[in-house]
């Protein structure tokens, strides 16, 4: 068994993980990544990067069905499914192969291989082959999160549903999508598959699809998508699902107890993610998990001192760059030489559906519970010149102010590219 000594060893290489390898080492820590498949993690392997690719794709094609809006004819377009994957697959190894330029310029130590906290809180890193042993004055976890399976009563699934990591790879877009969820994850699948001419249908256990959204945003975006076909299925539960020729998907209505049965070609679970927090030897240290997270303080901080979590395995939002901040914050603390202090922070979360959807802040219905006296403004894109030209006027912006003071207290966004805007209302806020 080899041992190597560092100052930092981080388990996990996404954007939290990356991102506070590169800042330690700019502050001339000696650090060690341990990556036990494809440095970027999820997001820029099987998440944010990838999808967003996929999404695109489907946008531009959706251009050219409505051409003739533009003045353009565009006939017989056609697609194939292997090549928008493919494309989609180089994007997200271009960016991974950039993450180990960065850590190589960086001096960046890369262990390949599955970490475990020992008792004495050393590291022990299993490859195929051997045991690697890490001693570290400081760790940090950043090993993610995975997609919370559905598990059929039945059993008898034997082709397996999908989750985002198939759902991004198919051999062939399927006729039929049945989509449980309808978070960020589930809506933007349902936008890509129906762009490309899947049936879809998306269950949701909630009264409104994107839950966590300002209701008119929510309410708006799927009469939107409800007009391209899509169809929900709201405060529904899916109760079981069966394989014979096709999934066939059972759900009851939660106020009426009313059953449906539909079949599908595909399913795919959008339930949401839970921690990666099995098989770290979290048992040999004094860390709290709870709800499939690891329980956090002030910086990333644990139970166990000089061990850390930062990103999705410590919590909500499940947003890349809320891991990256955290990242930061935390080899900041853990040097000594934080110099923003200020831990109120405003985080922008974005779907990439069509039209997009984007939010900072407290929602009106959250405002008016915390009993905050609030002015809302509100713009339609219909009366949008730029809106009107790009033939994208659907959707409008939301702004909720303190009445008093004047103060900005959320934005929230339905519109074409308002992804990119949001962070106009995130500086105003800061």
């Amino acid at each position: 068994m080899n041992e190597i000594n560092y100052d930092l060893a981080i388990i996990g290489s996404g954007p939290g993980g990356y991102v506070a390898a590169i800042r330690a080492a700019q502050l001339n820590l000696k650090v060690v990544v341990v990556e036990k498949k494809d440095l970027g993690g999820v997001c820029l392997n099987w998440g944010c990067i990838p999808t967003k690719a996929l999404l695109r794709t489907s946008e531009i094609y959706d251009y050219f069905k409505k051409s003739p809006i533009y003045g353009l004819n565009t006939e017989n377009i056609k697609f194939t499914t292997k090549d928008i994957i493919n494309r989609s697959r180089k994007i997200a190894k271009k960016l991974s192969n950039g993450i180990e330029f960065l850590f190589k310029k960086n001096k960046i130590n890369v262990i390949y291989g599955v970490a475990r906290i020992r008792k004495d809180k050393d590291l022990e890193i299993l490859q195929n082959d051997k045991t690697i042993k890490i001693k570290a004055k400081n760790i940090i976890i950043a090993t993610g999160a995975s997609p919370i399976e559905f598990k059929p009563s039945s059993g008898n699934i034997k082709t397996k549903l999908w989750s985002y990591l198939e759902a991004m790879t198919p051999i062939d877009i399927p006729k039929s999508l049945g989509i449980i969820g309808s978070g960020a994850i589930g809506i933007e699948f349902a936008c890509f598959y129906n762009a490309l001419g899947a049936k879809v249908k998306v269950y949701e256990m909630q009264k409104k699809i994107l839950p966590n959204e300002d209701g008119e945003v929510s309410e708006l975006l799927k009469k939107t998508l409800s007009n391209r076909g899509i169809e929900f299925e709201l405060a529904t539960k899916v109760l079981d699902i069966s394989e014979k020729k096709l999934f066939e998907l059972t759900s009851e209505e939660i106020h009426t107890s009313k059953k449906e049965t539909n079949n599908f070609e595909k399913v795919l679970v959008a339930t949401g993610v839970k921690g990666n927090t099995s098989n770290l030897g979290l048992e040999n240290t004094k860390i709290k998990i709870k709800n499939d997270q690891i329980v956090t303080y002030l910086n990333g901080s644990t139970d166990e001192s000089n061990i850390y979590a930062i990103g999705d395995v410590a919590g909500t939002p499940w947003l890349a760059h809320k891991a990256s901040h955290e990242g930061i914050k935390c080899v900041e603390h853990i040097t000594g030489s934080i110099k923003d202090k200020d831990n109120n922070i405003h985080i922008p979360s974005c779907v990439y559906s069509n039209p997009q959807v984007a939010s900072i802040g407290l929602t009106e219905n959250k405002a008016k519970k915390l009993g905050i006296n609030i002015k809302v403004g509100k713009f339609p894109l219909s009366a949008n010149g730029k809106a009107l030209s790009l033939d994208e006027p659907e959707g409008f912006v939301k702004t909720i102010f303190e009445a008093n003071t004047g103060q900005i207290l959320g934005a929230h966004l339905i519109g074409a590219e308002v992804t990119e805007l949001i962070n106009t209302f995130a500086l105003a806020i800061r």
